[in-house]
């Protein structure tokens, strides 16, 4: 282990205890401080969720950098964890914390999070757009994922977009269709206590979702804050450049990369899927 990595916990902590002492003047609430939770469908908006979470330490005592990462494959391996794995992350964060997960909906998990210690968000995105933004990532971006190899070894974009859409059942390493890898995550959309963001509204109509957002950690907490002010705090959070996989920030790019055989793929896998989300009210799109 590097020093810096040897320190860093050491740091983190000596933030918070900072972030403590600064906001003194807020009232412990009577259930502690929660901890907020971004949870994320991969490639629908992660980072940009996270930077508005961070917006709050700006007006509360909550860390000023994420605690962790949690995903549920190993991004170089592409090794799936073992449930027992997540559980334990999620028991190792601590009031005040920030923290940040591709996590799926398992019933443990859901009991864990959906409690009066985290202050959950889930983020996703119109699936047409996750498979495209994918082979970008996989392609262009991430030479170390699994996938990289393959996607360079395929012919063409539309190629790629096909192994996207419909996965790859013959792969030694799991990687499903996009419905059943958005499956796992489902749960979170029946749990009231869980605030789901469509990744197309912080584009688009910014200002209500991050009113929504605000108001969801206000249910909980009180801040004597203005409400104007926490609101221009989760504003000025955002800056793209600072993530490290955001490539152009636009919705429905799906209708320039998706041909005919695209569409049809989609639907026989993925249609039921768009209805559900939201994103299309049957199948004649």
């Amino acid at each position: 282990m590097s020093l810096k990595s040897a320190i860093r916990p050491f740091i983190y902590q000596m933030e918070k205890l900072i972030q403590r002492v600064r906001f003194t003047n807020i009232p412990t609430p009577k259930d502690n401080w929660p901890i907020l939770l971004g949870i994320s469908f991969p490639k629908s908006g992660t980072h940009l969720l996270d930077q508005i979470l961070l917006g709050f330490s700006t007006v509360a005592p909550f860390s000023r950098r994420l605690h962790s990462f949690y995903a549920e494959y190993e991004g170089e391996s592409g090794r799936k964890r073992a449930p027992e794995q997540a559980l334990a992350w999620l028991d190792s964060l601590r009031p005040c914390d920030i923290a940040s997960a591709h996590l799926f909906a398992r019933p443990d998990a859901i009991a864990r999070v959906c409690s009066q210690a985290f202050v959950p968000y889930f983020i996703f995105r119109d699936p047409r757009d996750v498979v495209v933004s994918h082979v970008f990532y996989v392609t262009d971006m991430e030479a170390r994922h699994v996938h990289h190899n393959y996607y360079q070894s395929l012919p063409d974009f539309n190629t790629r977009l096909k192994a996207s859409i419909l996965g790859r059942p013959d792969a030694n390493v799991e990687f499903p269709n996009v419905a059943d890898r958005f499956a796992p995550y489902l749960g979170w959309l029946d749990r009231p206590e869980v605030l789901t963001i469509h990744f197309e509204d912080l584009i688009h109509d910014r200002a209500s979702a991050l009113t929504c957002i605000m108001d969801h950690l206000l249910a909980r907490v009180t801040l004597h804050t203005p409400r104007e002010l926490i609101l221009s705090s989760l504003e000025t959070s955002i800056n793209p450049t600072k993530s490290p996989t955001f490539r152009s920030g636009k919705t429905g790019e799906w209708k320039k990369y998706f041909t005919d055989e695209h569409k049809r793929i989609f639907k026989n896998v993925a249609g039921d899927l768009l209805i559900k989300l939201g994103y299309e009210k049957d199948g004649n799109w």
